[in-house]
């Protein structure tokens, strides 16, 4: 057997994407993404959590991530995450994401689920576009990178049981490349796409998770999707922008047609309260004929300084966030489920790795504490690349090798029925008889259930409707209260945490 080495293939180009790439060196990475910018990452409008205050620690960053994911969460995981926090607002500084400041120390906000000051931001709401372009500039002259544009993951190499290589596909339909490998890295973002209301780009459709669970990869905690509270209601358009949390943390409140307060006696954080109370709130103001509105009238000159992409999103559809309040609802998010993987972001696959949200490792347990996601894609994304830093090898052997190939895509008019129908199954509030029903619709839709996205919908629903109890984002109105767990201990991640 002759060995060779092999490069490094990471598919994906946000910050998780762009996190392993750099850690990796000096070996050999190829970098594919669909087209620059594409991801969820430049769409973050909040920023990123650390414990940098005199008055924070870790701890209390942990104790607040273990409360928003309903204790569902991997405790080990959720150490290291909100310990390496520092030291990754650090390494991105030093990379030129330029943070916001207040004199010599951090400018620090507050979001939803958080006790304390400790979000940093980049150019006010512009966290994610700023990052991306910093980290996207280190990656443009780092000599061991090699960054091909214009790709998308279309199959997975398996011999002897392990990954033995990818296959890509320009996206305009014409050409294929395949590379042989032993370490493909997916950081194909989320799922939000196969929702009707979504704050996600189109790209976050969960390619990338259903070509793994294809070729033997293992899933987690698929039932936990995560709705943003407040995307900007505006008819027609998607994806949804973001009306970021923070600016509910400088004094924003939500009411409803009435101008009455919409989370006064809801929770004991009111509007900072967890993403999913606030988010079932609104939706059910809104099933029951009502309004939501976000007013932000009360802020003042400066604090609106620290909003520009807010105030532009909305005077773009009309709408003067100084002087009139924001129609605003819930929008498919983040997914806290996806390829289950150990701590050093290994799936069951051997050589398949994840990391960011197509992964899911157990950290943001049942419902993700806001701005720890951009977090997660730098603490855990820089150490699965300082751990595949070791260039492996491509054994040529004569056994005979499997290529897992996703399935055919579903056409664009069996798309709409289909994400209308997650909407309405898998929202924030749930129950059997309308997943069920959703389950039925998809396979009955001639032209949508031969599909790899009807696939992944139905794996889905089959898990939201096995958890016969409501924790954290996924919620059951079918079920009693009494048998509905909201503090628990979660399964252990797949693999060692080491």
């Amino acid at each position: 057997m002759s060995e060779v080495p092999a490069p490094l293939v990471v598919v994906g180009a946000g910050v998780a994407g762009l996190s392993v790439a750099l850690a990796a060196a000096p070996r050999r990475v190829l970098l594919f993404s669909r087209a620059a910018g594409d991801g969820a990452t430049a769409l973050a409008q909040g920023g990123i959590a650390a414990a940098l205050a005199p008055d924070d620690d870790p701890d209390q960053h942990a104790a607040d991530t273990l409360a928003a994911g309903a204790a569902h969460n991997d405790a080990a995981l959720v150490s290291r995450l909100v310990n390496g926090a520092p030291e990754a607002i650090r390494w991105l500084a030093a990379r030129g994401v330029p943070f916001d400041r207040e004199g010599s120390g951090w400018q620090l906000g507050r979001e939803g689920g958080h006790q304390r000051a400790r979000i940093v931001h980049a150019g006010g709401d512009a966290s994610g576009r700023e990052l991306l372009a910093a980290l996207s500039g280190a990656v443009a002259t780092a000599p061991h990178i090699e960054r091909r544009e214009g790709w998308t993951l279309r199959s997975l190499r398996l011999q002897d049981g392990r990954i033995a290589g990818v296959g890509l596909a320009r996206t305009t339909g014409r050409g294929e490349v395949q590379i042989e490998t032993p370490d493909v890295v997916l950081a194909t973002g989320g799922i939000g796409a196969l929702f009707a209301a979504t704050t996600n780009p189109p790209g976050a459709d969960g390619a990338g998770l259903a070509i793994a669970l294809a070729a033997g990869a293992a899933a987690r905690d698929l039932e936990f999707v995560q709705f943003h509270p407040t995307a900007l209601a505006v008819p027609g358009l998607r994806p949804l922008p973001l009306v970021t949390e923070a600016l509910r943390g400088a004094g924003a409140v939500l009411r409803d047609a009435q101008g009455r307060a919409l989370m006064a006696g809801v929770h004991p954080l009111a509007d900072l309260a967890p993403r999913d109370r606030v988010a079932r709130r609104i939706w059910s103001e809104l099933r029951s004929g009502g309004e939501a509105w976000l007013d932000a009238t009360a802020l003042d000159a400066s604090a609106w300084r620290q909003f520009p992409t807010v105030r532009s999103l909305c005077l773009a559809h009309g709408i003067d966030p100084r002087v009139q309040p924001i129609p605003v609802t819930p929008a498919a998010h983040f997914h806290m489920g996806g390829i289950a993987v150990d701590a050093r972001g290994r799936s069951r696959l051997p050589g398949l790795h994840a990391v960011g949200e197509v992964s899911c490792s157990g950290v943001h347990g049942a419902n993700r504490l806001a701005s720890n996601s951009l977090l997660e894609g730098v603490v855990f994304g820089r150490r699965l690349g300082e751990w595949l830093r070791k260039p492996g090898v491509s054994p040529r052997t004569n056994v005979a090798a499997q290529s897992v190939v996703l399935a055919p895509a579903a056409a664009e008019p069996a798309l709409l029925q289909l994400r209308e129908w997650l909407w309405q199954g898998l929202g924030p509030v749930r129950d059997e008889a309308t997943m069920r029903h959703a389950l039925a619709r998809i396979d009955a839709h001639a032209g949508l259930s031969e599909s790899w996205q009807a696939g992944l919908a139905r794996q889905l629903l089959l898990s939201a409707i096995a958890r016969r109890e409501s924790l954290g984002a996924h919620h059951r109105v079918d079920v009693s209260p009494d048998s509905s767990i909201h503090q628990r201990i979660a399964t252990p991640a797949y693999g060692e945490n080491n």
